[in-house]
């Protein structure tokens, strides 16, 4: 009996120092989780039982448990390296084979998806075509590095004071050249269809007490110029072209009628029966001068308190009618107004002397363009903008990724814009200690450990998602090196017993 007893006692030495073995040799892999050896001791069983001093008969490796506490967080400035502060592991996909990890080495294979450092799929809520995030859908997290598609400008929002000390300008009629002929001026960039930034420029010029005219100039010229220049410069080039040619075809681009067409055609019709002779050139230049010096105009005023009053004189489609090519700006509901949706042409400056703009063939927001001036004040101190903002930008590319504390992963582009391309989920089981571990790692679903419970980072139990970082293993040497020399004196004193049951054997065979 005493045999079997150090025998078993050899046998569960020799897993102690396994376990402890392995500990050693994960103390530096990221997500690793210790394990310790658990023993019961064995007692023989009879029929008709025991005595209450019953003999032992050894001991027994009842259990090898995982210590699932918590790592220490080391941070790497790597985007993609993830790591859990708190409950929860990470769910990956081999083929469809789920397995849940800690390690948060992760990275994006060929096609963009999000991949471990074994390629397994990062598991996550994903976004559909119009980048909405599908919550409980659970699918292979995937980086989109295309190109972000522009957006036209349809919102500016301006808060700004005029000086209501200003007197009316010295010099009429107003001219975006002559300083003198206007009171203070601002501009912001919006955007067209294809992404093209554009200047939006409002000229401000007292009227009278209260009373302010906002003059408005897109690329230093009327919302139409460049239809009416791109018309008369393509004229200008065909065989045969004349004056009288290039100002009907300008006139022709322009809606008939329009305040605008009339100006173009009062400054320019006189010209063709000048002396000399104007050219080709000389037409085309003064085609473009109208529409630098004709803005479209709108009305301001303000109550005694330095508020501004809410707009009239404006077409409001709620009070029935329709609007003529004249009436540029419309009313909301809200009290913001509008540039009416196809009451801009974009156009872009071409590399005359001086340059003009011309239509580019890039559109509006189809919904037309808000401005909100609701803020705006008239008080005894300096012309200032205080908070400017539009919703148009540029096309983008991609220029980095983050994650926030709850998984959902933003991608940075050079435009300044961000968008959502998924959220890293996590998993957490009643009884984690129930997971079955398969290496890598990882550990898989059993019947002991019961369902996942998937959420995002930080709902529930769960814990935060800390991304440019990994979780270190949860092994301390110290204690590890400890259990080593135990196992080991364990393991010698074992082996003394067996030592000394051979002794004792011995000497009774050697009875005579």
């Amino acid at each position: 009996m005493s045999f079997n007893i150090g025998l078993s006692g050899l046998r569960a030495a020799t897993k102690d120092l396994n376990v402890t073995g392995n500990n050693i040799a994960n103390a530096g892999t990221a997500g690793f989780k210790q394990s310790r050896a658990e023993f019961s001791d064995v007692y023989a069983a009879s029929v008709l039982g025991t005595g209450k001093n019953q003999q032992g008969s050894g001991v027994l490796l009842s259990n090898v448990s995982q210590l699932f506490n918590q790592g220490n967080i080391n941070y790497t400035q790597n985007a993609l390296d993830l790591a859990i502060n708190g409950n929860g592991f990470f769910q990956v996909s081999n083929n469809g084979a789920i397995s849940y990890s800690r390690a948060g080495y992760f990275g994006t294979d060929r096609e963009g998806f999000i991949v471990d450092n074994f390629g397994y799929n990062l598991q996550g809520y994903g976004t559909d075509a119009n980048d909405q995030l599908q919550t409980g859908q659970v699918s292979n997290l995937q980086i989109k590095t295309a190109s972000q598609d522009p957006k036209p400008t349809s919102k500016i929002e301006q808060s700004f004071n005029l000086n209501s000390t200003n007197n009316p300008p010295v010099n009429a009629p107003f001219s975006a050249a002559d300083p003198t002929t206007y009171n203070s001026s601002t501009s912001t960039n919006i955007y067209d269809t294809q992404g093209n930034a554009h200047t939006f420029t409002q000229y401000f010029v007292k009227s009278g007490p209260n009373e302010w005219q906002m003059n408005t100039l897109i690329d230093g010229a009327h919302p139409h110029a460049g239809k009416s220049n791109q018309a008369a410069i393509e004229a200008a080039k065909a065989v045969g072209a004349t004056p009288a040619s290039i100002l009907g075809s300008a006139l022709a681009a322009l809606e008939n009628p329009s305040d605008f067409r009339t100006k173009v055609d009062a400054a320019v019709t006189p010209m063709l029966s000048a002396t000399p002779t104007p050219s080709n050139d000389d037409i085309v230049a003064a085609i473009a001068r109208v529409g630098a010096s004709t803005p479209i105009t709108l009305d301001l005023s303000f109550d005694s308190a330095g508020k501004i009053k809410p707009i009239t004189g404006i077409f409001d489609p709620n009070a029935g009618g329709t609007a003529n090519a004249d009436q540029f700006w419309q009313l909301g509901q809200d009290g913001t107004i509008s540039l009416r949706a196809g009451q801009w042409t974009p156009a872009t400056l071409n590399n005359g002397k001086p340059p003009v703009p011309v239509a580019n063939g890039a559109l509006a927001s189809n919904t037309g363009m808000t401005l909100d001036m609701r803020t705006a004040t008239q008080f005894a101190s300096a012309f200032a903008v205080n908070a400017v903002s539009q919703d148009g930008y540029t096309t983008g590319e991609l220029a980095g990724i983050e994650i926030d504390d709850t998984g959902m992963i933003f991608a940075r582009y050079t435009n300044g814009q961000s968008k959502v391309q998924g959220q890293v989920i996590l998993a957490d089981f009643a009884n984690v200690q129930g997971l079955t571990p398969v290496g890598k790692t990882q550990w898989v679903q059993s019947l002991a450990s019961g369902e996942p419970v998937i959420n995002p980072g930080r709902t529930g139990t769960l814990g935060a998602i800390q991304a440019g970082a990994l979780e270190d293993s949860n092994v301390e040497l110290s204690d590890q090196l400890v259990n080593l020399i135990v196992a080991q004196r364990n393991y010698q004193a074992n082996a003394k017993t067996i030592e000394t049951e051979s002794a004792i054997t011995q000497t009774i065979i050697n009875l005579r």
